[in-house]
């Protein structure tokens, strides 16, 4: 192969995004004589099959732009249960995420899914891409099973799919109906059939009741093929594993504590900070999972298979046996446990000045609760956390308070949304629906967890330790110029061309903080940011606006976390169950993989809150709610209900008899004529009207009026958008619950 070639090319741009003219690629690659014109030929080919674009007269950058009709290839199932593409060049997938909207048209076809590939016409709305698929080239090798509602019938029965994107219908014979009643929940396989025929099923699993108050996380986890039941080899090893001698340090002197949420079973983090001199010591000490799941053991392949822990409103799907999760890896109050800790030196200002890993042991003095840790400091008497105030609380806050100040000056984004926790009652029927209050605790916790993130991947990165970092891109171009176009349609200008800084999002947030479009901005700005994701290059953490990061504090419940505590035993030598070689040369498909998994489990989590919120909302049919415009799009409005946090939609056909055109812009629908307009953000009176609690969707009327047209507003053009007509809605969908269990709490998601 000659010299430039295309991978060369693209490597070099990857590694070095500043340097994108061809005169600086050629340098960087010491091009010189004839190579240069091969250079310039790679670049006009890479930049015809769209893997480039051209950023200036001579300058090229990776493209995240698809074309506008070209080949897509089915990547994942998103955490909003959408089938998402990914734009297919020459050297692969590249772009950014494309999400399936069905097929253009009249055209009909086969339900696409992850790993099919199609012709499709690309679309870029409101600052994401959306597909149309025109033709589907490859199905997968095997049909995917359904999961729904058994249905009787005259001649056997019927599956009503419990994902409202599955379009399929499958008929089930008397003989292949295995036991499955009217109203059970199953889980079903197509058979072989004629591909114009009907399609015909047969149940494989009876899971439930529909009326079983555990159905909606049944449902989630079997949808999504999230493993419950451990193989017996993996449960013989949890309850006969002792952990591996290795030298350890005695830190059961030293008074640290666990703060977690009132009702976790799993203490996978314990802290404690003393005032020195001139500043502030800070330890963090983790359970130390490596003692006990080694690479290559059953515990190993299947922690390393879940991925993660999952949770569910009414239940956890853990990532290793109870036996571990909960007992032995976990810091149970009074009792020795071995750890990895890492002590960090902060000065007053916050700035960390060293931070040194232990292998130790360590006994947790106390088991307190957010709420029990900020009542002692608020001077509440009586609670558990007050024989604590002195000698822990007080120093950890004052530790607090210190890092305050360096967090302030790095910026991260601030980006504080409401969450909603579904309670569900002893009978494992939902309760109610309530805000979670956010502590001062909850921030300490999460502020210690992330200096400890950082002090990972600093020793890693310094050791020359292979690295499992956890990275955030900044938002893309095209998601900043779709954000610049809404906040000029309220006169905020937004600057383009300026490389994205989290200080001037925080800015924006800032000055709208006690607008009515506050809550507007805030959600298109959290729409216009990138996903975190795993990786073992680094790219930085944007959200964090941290250079370097890596997920260490969390590995009861996270795989990625173990793979950093192992390369920090193999890179500081502190014990011979550290990470393997073969597992640090596979570090790029295991990150791949860990993306997959957690992507799943939010998926499912999202899948079953909705389930629970249509359920606690079914016998409300016909009751009226505030909400708030979450979405807007040419099908209808996407609505949040106030107090309940559920979504529902309300299509475009039922609004009125307007022609309504939607604005992609202002993201709004306007009534051609009147000019008036339903627009992100806008409250709203609405109407349930239907519930699928199957499904978990939630169909609405808008009452209120909309709002008047604004002086000197334009009408756009009907070709920016479909206008109302009578008929079916295309799709119902319910909202973003963001209950993760105590993820977020602990730097989690980040």
């Amino acid at each position: 192969m000659s010299f430039p070639d295309r991978e060369t090319v693209l490597d070099f741009i990857d590694k070095n995004p500043n340097l994108t003219t061809k005169q600086e690629i050629a340098r960087g690659l010491h091009v010189k004589g004839r190579e240069r014109q091969a250079l310039r030929q790679i670049l006009k080919e890479l930049e015809a099959d769209g893997t480039l674009e051209r950023t200036g007269k001579r300058a090229w950058a990776k493209a995240d732009t698809p074309p506008p009709t070209g080949v897509i290839e089915f990547e994942a199932i998103d955490e909003n249960g959408d089938l998402v593409a990914r734009a297919v060049g020459k050297e692969g997938t590249f772009g950014p995420p494309i999400h399936f909207t069905g097929y253009q048209g009249k055209n009909r076809g086969p339900a696409p899914g992850v790993g099919d590939r199609g012709l499709a016409s690309v679309k870029e709305t409101g600052g994401e891409y959306r597909a149309k698929l025109i033709k589907l080239f490859e199905k997968r090798d095997e049909e995917q099973p359904m999961t729904g509602r058994y249905e009787r019938t005259p001649r056997g029965g019927r599956i009503v799919p419990a994902n409202r994107r599955d379009k399929r219908s499958l008929l089930i014979s008397e003989a292949d109906r295995n036991g499955a009643e009217d109203n059970d929940l199953v889980t079903a396989m197509p058979k072989p059939g004629k591909p114009n025929g009907p399609a015909f099923g047969i149940v494989t699993e009876v899971l439930g009741r529909i009326d079983d108050p555990r159905a909606a996380s049944l449902l989630a986890i079997h949808a999504h093929d999230i493993p419950v039941e451990f193989p017996a080899d993996v449960l013989n090893e949890a309850k006969s594993i002792k952990p591996l001698p290795a030298k350890r340090e005695d830190l059961t002197g030293i008074p640290l504590i666990t703060i977690d949420p009132h009702d976790a079973r799993d203490h996978d983090d314990a802290v404690y900070a003393e005032e020195l001199k001139d500043g502030w010591k800070v330890i963090v000490a983790i359970a130390d999972v490596a003692a006990y799941v080694r690479p290559g053991t059953a515990l190993d392949r299947e922690a390393q298979k879940r991925g993660n822990s999952t949770y569910f409103p009414d239940r956890v799907v853990p990532m290793l046996p109870f036996e571990l999760s909960a007992d032995a890896c976990s810091l149970v109050e009074l009792e020795d446990r071995p750890c990895m800790a890492v002590e960090m030196i902060f000065d007053k200002s916050g700035t960390k000045r060293k931070h040194r890993f232990i292998r130790g042991t360590m006994k947790s003095a106390a088991k307190l609760s957010y709420e029990e840790a900020q009542a002692a400091i608020d001077g509440k008497p009586g609670g558990k956390g007050e024989a604590f105030l002195e000698p822990v609380l007080k120093p950890l806050w004052g530790a607090y308070a210190a890092l305050g100040k360096a967090r302030a000056k790095r910026a991260p984004l601030e980006l504080d949304l409401p969450e909603k926790r579904v309670e569900i009652g002893e009978d494992g029927k939902v309760a109610g629906i309530i805000e979670k209050e956010r502590f001062d605790a909850h921030k300490l916790i999460e502020e210690f967890m992330i200096q400890a993130n950082v002090a990972a991947a600093e020793t890693l990165e310094k050791e020359g330790s292979p690295l499992l970092y956890r990275v955030h891109d900044q938002p893309s171009d095209a998601k900043l110029a779709a954000l610049a176009d809404f906040l000029q349609t309220l006169d905020i200008k937004w600057p383009l061309g300026e490389k994205p800084q989290t200080g001037r999002f925080n800015r924006l947030l800032a000055d709208a903080i006690d607008t009515e479009h506050a809550g507007t901005i805030s959600e298109v700005v959290l729409r216009s940011q990138a996903q975190a994701v795993y990786a073992s290059e680094n790219n930085g953490h944007f959200g964090l606006n941290l250079l370097r990061y890596a997920h260490f504090t969390s590995p009861i419940r996270r795989y990625s976390d173990l793979v950093v505590h192992r390369a920090l035993i193999s890179s500081l030598g502190l014990g011979d169950d550290g990470l393997t070689k073969e597992m640090a040369a596979g570090l790029e498909d295991l990150a791949s993989h860990l993306v997959s998994t957690e992507r799943r489990s939010m998926a499912a989590e999202r899948e079953a809150t909705d389930r629970y919120l249509a359920l606690y909302l079914s016998d409300k049919v016909g009751a009226e709610f505030e909400g708030r415009i979450t979405g807007v799009t040419t099908a209808g409005l996407f609505i949040r209900l106030a107090g309940t946090g559920a979504d529902g939609f309300a299509p475009i056909s039922k609004l009125s008899s307007d022609f309504w055109v939607y604005d992609e812009a202002s993201m709004s629908l306007i009534a051609r004529g009147s000019g008036k307009r339903f627009e992100m953000g806008q409250i709203v009176r609405v109407e349930l009207a239907e519930v699928t609690p199957l499904q978990g969707g939630l169909l609405l009327n808008v009452i209120s009026d909309p709002k008047p047209k604004r002086p000197g507003q334009k009408v756009p053009a009907s070709r920016s958008g479909r206008a109302g007509k009578p008929g079916r809605p295309r799709g119902i969908r319910t909202g973003k619950s963001r209950h993760k269990g105590k993820g977020k709490n602990k730097g989690g998601k980040r």
